[in-house]
């Protein structure tokens, strides 16, 4: 029981909230988390009074709202950038909304998420890449797109989710360059640790809910990714050439984490190297958002005073730089850095699978 507690905590969150969802979606969810339990080690930190305030609530509660209302006919987002209908912002909104307790069918935005799904599984093609055809370097939009997916069938079960799933990992699995990475064009090319690190979540989810993934395939983005590693404990954009910075380097050490390596010496000197650019130090910095996606998913997953010490100060930041208006400016757009902050805001949760060890 106690090995577990940080679960129920978060399932004690989740019936709090319980006037967003169904009984049905709490029965679901618990067989989801506690599979999840079984297939490895749980993240050691537990939702607390003290992750949470009524500020942060607020700002979620607004967030949600404004991206709602957002949605074009088709189920998409991205329309407010210049990428257009977008299948990776689109599944973005769709895990921020699910961060929140709603699911495809169930919640108050149940039905919004559900768009999401159906546009996501109609730009699904033979080969298994989903793209719109205003996407650029798809494979970003592939990543978290096929990420959605995998949290989604995790929570339903679908038959159409798994088979577009399944043919979107294979696409991921077959485009692995020799280097272990991957880069914007699915293709065996070049690679950079920003793609790479999209792909390896998408995978880490993938084999979270049953697909089957080659070790091989994980241990060569793992050397692809330590390769990447600087003396100072950042990572370069590819391994030719590139200091370290702070977007990129919480990547990397988000990417070893999820390839399953959570401590050793790679791992404190990125963390180490992270601290540094605690908010507000980031602030000028670009990338912003797509730099906290995973430097909040580093901190959680390695827990303790890492995440202690960067939590409160992160949280701080995205609930001042908010607008009045409950969205969030992002260099892919109001919708993307909406989405970007709100799953943020939202890791206290824990109701994502991918958010487990």
């Amino acid at each position: 029981m106690m090995a577990h507690s940080g679960r129920y905590v978060g399932l004690a969150r989740f019936l709090h909230s319980a006037k967003h969802v169904s009984c049905s979606l709490v029965v679901v969810w618990c067989l989801v988390v506690s599979s999840s339990a079984i297939a490895g080690e749980r993240h050691t930190a537990s939702a607390t009074d003290a992750e949470s305030t009524r500020a942060q609530s607020l700002a979620v509660e607004r967030g949600i709202q404004w991206l709602a209302a957002q949605q074009a006919d088709d189920g998409s987002y991205g329309s407010l950038s210049h990428y257009g209908p977008h299948v990776g912002i689109t599944g973005l909104v769709g895990l921020a909304m699910m961060s929140d307790g709603h699911m495809p069918g169930r919640g108050r935005y149940g039905n919004t998420v559900d768009q999401c799904l159906a546009f996501v599984l109609k730009h699904s093609s033979e080969s298994g890449l989903l793209a719109a055809e205003t996407s650029h370097g798809p494979m970003y939009g592939h990543g978290f797109a096929t990420l959605f997916l995998a949290e989604v069938y995790g929570m339903t079960t679908r038959s159409e989710v798994r088979e577009t799933l399944r043919r979107a990992i294979r696409l991921i699995i077959n485009t692995q360059n020799d280097e272990g990475g991957w880069r914007y064009q699915p293709v065996r090319g070049d690679a950079d640790i920003s793609v790479t690190i999209c792909q390896v979540m998408a995978l880490r989810a993938a084999k979270n809910v049953g697909i089957y993934i080659d070790k091989s395939i994980i241990d060569k983005a793992t050397a692809y990714v330590k390769n990447a590693q600087n003396p100072d404990g950042g990572f370069r954009y590819m391994l030719s050439s590139g200091g370290s910075a702070f977007a990129r380097s919480a990547a990397g050490i988000a990417a070893l984490q999820y390839a399953g390596i959570y401590t050793g010496e790679e791992i404190e000197r990125g963390l180490q190297y992270l601290s540094r650019f605690k908010p507000p130090k980031e602030r000028t910095v670009g990338h912003y958002f797509y730099g906290h996606y995973y430097a909040a998913q580093a901190m959680f997953l390695a827990g303790n005073v890492y995440w202690i010490d960067w939590w409160p100060a992160v949280r701080g930041e995205l609930i001042e730089r908010q607008s009045p208006e409950g969205f969030w400016r992002g260099q892919a757009g109001q919708e993307y850095g909406t989405a970007m902050a709100l799953i943020i805001l939202q890791m206290p949760n824990r109701l994502l699978p991918i958010f487990q060890k």
